[in-house]
C-alpha cells in the first residue's frame, strides 16, 4: 500500500513538471510563429539581429548593416525589446535642446587628453641624472 502511494505521488510530480514544460514549448512556439520583419530578437546562440524575412522555417536576421545570416526558426530564443523608445513630441525635443544648451561646459575626451598631456612628467632615461640616494634611510621629499 505504501509503495502505491509513494508511486502515485511520484507520478504526480512527473505529471506536474511534463505539463509545465509542454506550456513553455507552447509559448515559444507561438512567439516564434508570430514573427514578422521588423522584430529585434536574440537566437539561441546569443546573436542579435532584426527580422528581414520569414520563410516557412528560415528566418533571416540583419545582425549589422548588409549582414545577412540564415537561420532555422526553432533557433530564435527571445525577441528583444529597443532599449530606448523615440520621442515624438516636438516640444518635448525643444527642452531638451535648451537644456543641453545649458551644458556647453561638458568636458570632452579631447579635453582631458590635451590637459593630461600639459602636466607630462619627464622620466630620466637612466639612474645617472637623479640625485643620489639619502643615507640616513628616510624617504625623500620630492
Amino acid at each position: 500500500m505504501e509503495l502505491f502511494l509513494i508511486l502515485a505521488i511520484a507520478l504526480g510530480a512527473l505529471w506536474l513538471m511534463s505539463s509545465r514544460t509542454r506550456k513553455q514549448q507552447r509559448v515559444a512556439q507561438e512567439f516564434r510563429n508570430n514573427l514578422i520583419p521588423g522584430d529585434e530578437v536574440m537566437t539561441a546562440s546569443g546573436l542579435l539581429g532584426t527580422v528581414v524575412a520569414v520563410e516557412d522555417d528560415v528566418i533571416t536576421l540583419e545582425s549589422s548593416p548588409g549582414a545577412h545570416t540564415r537561420w532555422i526558426r526553432a533557433a530564435i530564443a527571445k525577441k528583444i525589446e529597443p532599449p530606448v523608445e523615440e520621442i515624438d513630441d516636438v516640444e518635448d525635443d525643444a527642452d531638451l535642446e535648451d537644456e543641453l544648451d545649458d551644458h556647453d561646459d561638458v568636458v570632452t575626451d579631447a579635453d582631458r587628453i590635451s590637459r593630461a598631456n600639459d602636466d607630462v612628467i619627464d622620466v630620466p632615461d637612466d639612474l645617472s641624472s637623479l640625485p643620489p640616494a639619502r643615507k640616513d634611510g628616510e624617504p625623500d621629499t620630492k
